[in-house]
C-alpha cells in the first residue's frame, strides 16, 4: 500500500498549530490518517513473518509526555512505528519515524539493559570476527550503511583498553539505520524498499539473538 502526501500536509499544519484547540477541531483527520499508518504497519508485520517472527507491531501515541520537558507543546509531529521480534528467543526490534523533513528506518539495540550490553560485550571480547563479518559485508553495508550509537571514550570496567575489537566492546549502543527522503515515503514501492531492507539486516539480528540467549560460556539460557 501507499501511504498519502497529506500525512505531511498534516503535521505541517500541526506544527504550525499545536494546541489542543487546533488539535480538536482536525482530529477526524488525524484518526484517518492514524488508520492508514496502522494498516501499513500490520502489513509490514504480515511480510516480516514470512523471513522473521514478530509478535507485535505499535503505533505510538501522537500525545508527548510535557511532565519532564521544556517543551510543553502537547502532540509530537511524526508518526512513530515499531515491529517487535519474539521474546525470549528473537531478540531486537525495528523502528520507522515519519515526519517532513526526518523519516528513517532504525534496527538494533538502542536502550540494552545493563545485563544484556555486558554479554555483548563479553561476545565481542571473546571472538568478534563473526559480528565484522556481517556487518562489513557489501550486501549488508550497501543498504545499511555503517554501525552507529552512542559510546564510552574508553574501555568499559573490567575491559582491556587495549583489546583490538575496543572500537565495538565500548559501544553503548549498537543500531543501524537508513534515511529517506519525505518522496521516497509516498512512493508506490516504500514497504517493499522496507521489507528489502530488513531481510538484509536478518543476519545482524539472529547474531545478537544468538549471543542473548546464551550465557558467557556459550551454553543455551532457555
Amino acid at each position: 500500500m501507499t501511504l498519502s502526501k497529506s500525512i505531511f500536509t498534516f503535521f505541517k499544519e500541526l506544527k504550525a498549530n499545536n494546541n489542543r484547540e487546533w488539535f480538536l477541531k482536525n482530529k477526524p483527520i488525524f484518526k484517518q490518517h492514524e488508520v492508514q499508518v496502522k494498516i501499513f504497519g500490520e502489513e509490514l508485520k504480515n511480510r516480516l513473518n514470512e523471513f522473521d517472527s514478530i509478535d507485535r507491531f505499535k503505533l505510538f501515541r501522537i500525545y508527548r509526555d510535557v511532565r519532564f520537558s521544556k517543551d510543553k507543546t502537547p502532540f509530537k509531529t511524526h508518526f512513530g512505528l515499531t515491529w517487535h521480534r519474539t521474546k525470549p528467543l528473537y531478540r531486537g526490534g525495528y523502528y520507522l519515524h515519519i515526519s517532513p523533513n526526518k523519516n528513517f528506518l532504525a534496527c538494533g539495540f538502542w536502550d540494552p539493559n545493563p545485563s544484556d550490553l555486558k554479554r555483548i560485550r563479553q561476545e565481542l571480547e571473546y571472538d568478534a570476527k563473526e559480528f565484522r563479518q556481517i556487518i562489513n559485508t557489501k550486501e549488508f553495508s550497501s543498504v545499511w550503511g555503517v554501525l552507529e550509537g552512542s559510546e564510552l571514550k574508553t574501555a568499559p570496567r573490567n575491559f582491556d583498553k587495549n583489546h583490538p575489537d575496543i572500537d565495538l566492546i565500548r559501544k553503548k549502543q549498537y543500531i543501524f539505520s537508513i534515511n529517506f527522503s519525505n518522496r521516497e515515503i509516498f512512493e508506490p514501492n516504500f514497504i517493499n524498499r522496507l521489507e528489502y531492507a530488513l531481510k538484509k539486516v536478518k543476519p545482524f539480528t539472529d547474531y545478537m539473538s544468538d549471543v542473548l540467549t546464551t550465557d558467557e560460556n556459550g551454553e543455551s539460557l532457555f
